[in-house]
C-alpha cells in the first residue's frame, strides 16, 4: 500500500492531545500518538506478515547451510581416507605388533588320543576308512584262497581215486619179475653214466599211487617197495626194505646227488628218489600218494645204484 506524506500530517493534526495524569496527580504529557485509521491498520498488518514471512525463511536457510556443511565435511573426509589408509605410519606398526602378540599369546596345542577309525556319512554320501577297506580286502583274499584250496583238494581226492582205480586192477610184471634174471645175492650192477635221469622219469610216472603198507607195484607202495619196483626195471634187484637197499648203494656227496639216486634217512626209517633242489620223490605214508615234496630233515644221506 502506498501511503502520501500528507496522511500522516493530517493524522496528527486530526487527533488531540490529551494531558495523562502522573502517580502525584500533576499532569503528564500524553504520548504523541495518533489514533489509528484503517490505512494505517492495514499498513501495519502487512509490515506484521512480511516479518513474519522473514522469521519462517531464516531457519530454514540456517537448515540447508547446515546440511551442505556437513555434506562437505563428508566430502573431504572420504577424500582424505584413501591417502591415510595407504600410508603406514606409527599407529599401523602398532597394530601390527598388538596383533603379533595376541596370536602368539593365544595360541593353544591340541592333543588328541585314543582316535578309533570309523565309517562316516554325510549328506547321503558314505566314506569308508581305510582299516574297513583292508579287512575287507582280507576278507576277500581269504575267501579265495579258501576256494582254491577247496578245488585243489578236490582234485587231489578225484586223482587219488582214479589212481587207486587204476592200480588196483595192475596184473602187470612185479620187481621180481623184472630182476628175475639176476642173483638176488649179487650185487647189484651200476647204471651207466647219466643213468639217474631215466631212473627218475620211470619214477615220475608213478605219481598219484596210492600208499599201501608192504607194496610193491602200482596197485600201491610203500617207500622201499616203490624204489625197488622202479630200480628193477633198470636192471637193479634191491630188497623190499630201506636197510637192505642202502647196503647195496654207492655211497655218494650231497654235491654229487642227482635226481635218480636214492635218499635214505640214517635211521632206516624212510627212502625215496632224489628230484634236485633239497627235494624228495616218495611214497610217503598211509593215506598219502606218492608225490613229490621237500626233504624235512637234514639226517639224511645218499646213494646211487
Amino acid at each position: 500500500m502506498t501511503r502520501t506524506p500528507d496522511e500522516g500530517a493530517l493524522v496528527r493534526s486530526a487527533t488531540p492531545i490529551v494531558p495523562v495524569p502522573t502517580e502525584t496527580g500533576a499532569p503528564k504529557p500524553a504520548l504523541d500518538r495518533a489514533l489509528p485509521t484503517r490505512s494505517s491498520l492495514r499498513l501495519a498488518a502487512e509490515l506484521e506478515a512480511a516479518q513474519r514471512s522473514k522469521a519462517t525463511k531464516r531457519p530454514l536457510r540456517g537448515v540447508a547451510t547446515a546440511a551442505v556443511m556437513t555434506v562437505t565435511a563428508g566430502l573431504f573426509g572420504t577424500l582424505a581416507l584413501p591417502a591415510f589408509a595407504s600410508t603406514p605410519g606409527e599407529g599401523d606398526a602398532a597394530a601390527t605388533t598388538a596383533l603379533t602378540q595376541i596370536r602368539t599369546s593365544e595360541a593353544q596345542d591340541l592333543a588328541v588320543g585314543d582316535v578309533t577309525s570309523a565309517d562316516v556319512s554325510r549328506d547321503g554320501y558314505g566314506a569308508t576308512s581305510q582299516a574297513t577297506l583292508d579287512a575287507a580286502a582280507a576278507a576277500e583274499a581269504k575267501r579265495v584262497a579258501d576256494e582254491e584250496a577247496a578245488r585243489a583238494t578236490a582234485a587231489a581226492e578225484a586223482q587219488r581215486a582214479a589212481n587207486a582205480e587204476q592200480f588196483s586192477s595192475y596184473t602187470g610184471p612185479t620187481a621180481k619179475d623184472y630182476a628175475a634174471s639176476t642173483t638176488a645175492a649179487a650185487p647189484a650192477p651200476a647204471p651207466a653214466a647219466g643213468a639217474q635221469s631215466s631212473v627218475f622219469a620211470t619214477a615220475q610216472q608213478y605219481i598219484g599211487t596210492p600208499y599201501v603198507f608192504g607194496g610193491a607195484t602200482p596197485a600201491g607202495f610203500d617207500c622201499s617197495g616203490f624204489v625197488m619196483f622202479v630200480m628193477a626195471q633198470h636192471g637193479v634187484s634191491l630188497p623190499h626194505s630201506v636197510t637192505g637197499q642202502d647196503r647195496l648203494g654207492t655211497p655218494i656227496s650231497a654235491a654229487e646227488a642227482r635226481p635218480g639216486d636214492v635218499v635214505i634217512f640214517n635211521d632206516g626209517s624212510h627212502n625215496g628218489f632224489y628230484a634236485g633242489n633239497g627235494q624228495i620223490l616218495d611214497a610217503p605214508k598211509p593215506g598219502d600218494s606218492v608225490r613229490q615234496r621237500a626233504i624235512w630233515s637234514s639226517a639224511v644221506h645218499y646213494v646211487r645204484f
